[in-house]
């Protein structure tokens, strides 16, 4: 303990010394006179960057026995081929959004539409209309053949050429389909038949889920003509509006979907009068009852 005590004075006055002398130090070089170093006169030719070896650092051309662009190395793929994106490949689908009976007029009404193609390009066939189940068994449809493309995140356009079986004319379709704010599905075609009438039909659903399985859809359907054609009973502006309200069932992972409902059809404008002329109903509401479903 002496010995500690004898050297503690010279251990204090060390510390005090290191501390001190970084201070010192910068005083020092504060104080020094600048002006006198003179850098005019180094010689800076002999500083080449190309000089140096800088082959390990990152960039600059790959090696010969780089990565091959497809990274198989030249290893085979196997009985199983080349590997490629799900996105990229072309499938198919059906989808049936109607297939039921309406009781009023003792009719079968359908919705189809069949696809192939991928994300950004497809193949469309549709067709949609009624059979009746009585009498002559006549079936009215309206089917088209289209190309169909994205056109933003929420709509999709459609061309293409189409056959209206109730006045015997073949057409040209072009259409927008997509979702509306507040999740309304929504679509718009308008056909250019071969007399030069032209057709729009405006269309627009919204599916009210209930719960995980039960969803309660309102759709409305509205169609207009461009002139007046009295031999298929059609004026010129808006002709038919229809309304329904569905009552679905989402069963075996929400692919098939049986139906109960209640439909409105009516007709507008001057087109209620040339019915009414022809001895034809004007206003029809009926139970329906069917299934939806899509692979």
């Amino acid at each position: 303990m002496k010995t500690i005590k004898k050297f503690l004075p010279f251990i204090g006055l060390s510390s005090m010394l290191l501390l001190a002398s970084p201070f010192a130090m910068a005083a020092e070089m504060s104080n020094m006179d600048h002006s006198s170093m003179d850098m005019s006169g180094m010689d800076h030719s002999s500083m080449s960057m190309s000089d140096m070896d800088m082959s390990g650092m990152q960039g600059g051309e790959p090696p010969a026995d780089a990565r091959s662009p497809d990274y198989s190395n030249g290893v085979g793929y196997g009985e199983y081929g080349k590997p490629v994106m799900m996105g990229s490949l072309p499938t198919w689908g059906v989808s049936v959004d109607d297939l039921g009976y309406q009781f009023e007029d003792d009719q079968i009404n359908f919705e189809i539409e069949g696809w192939y193609g991928d994300d950004s390009s497809r193949l469309r066939l549709r067709t949609e209309g009624s059979a009746a189940t009585e009498d002559d068994k006549e079936i009215d449809s309206l089917s088209s053949l289209a190309y169909w493309q994205p056109l933003s995140i929420f709509w999709n356009g459609e061309a293409g050429i189409a056959y209206n079986t109730e006045n015997d004319k073949s057409a040209l379709m072009a259409g927008i389909v997509g979702t509306a704010p507040y999740f309304i599905e929504t679509d718009a075609r308008a056909y250019v038949y071969t007399d030069g009438q032209v057709q729009l039909d405006l269309g627009a659903e919204y599916e009210w889920r209930l719960d995980q399985h039960w969803v309660v859809i309102p759709e409305v359907e509205l169609t207009a003509f461009s002139k007046d054609d009295t031999d298929n009973d059609i004026t010129k502006g808006f002709n038919e509006l229809g309304t329904e309200v569905r009552l679905t069932y989402e069963m075996l992972s929400r692919q098939l979907s049986p139906y109960v409902g209640f439909s409105y059809e009516t007709v507008l404008s001057d087109a209620r009068d040339l019915r009414r002329q022809n001895n034809e109903g004007v206003d029809t509401s009926s139970v329906t009852a069917g299934v939806k479903f899509w692979f």
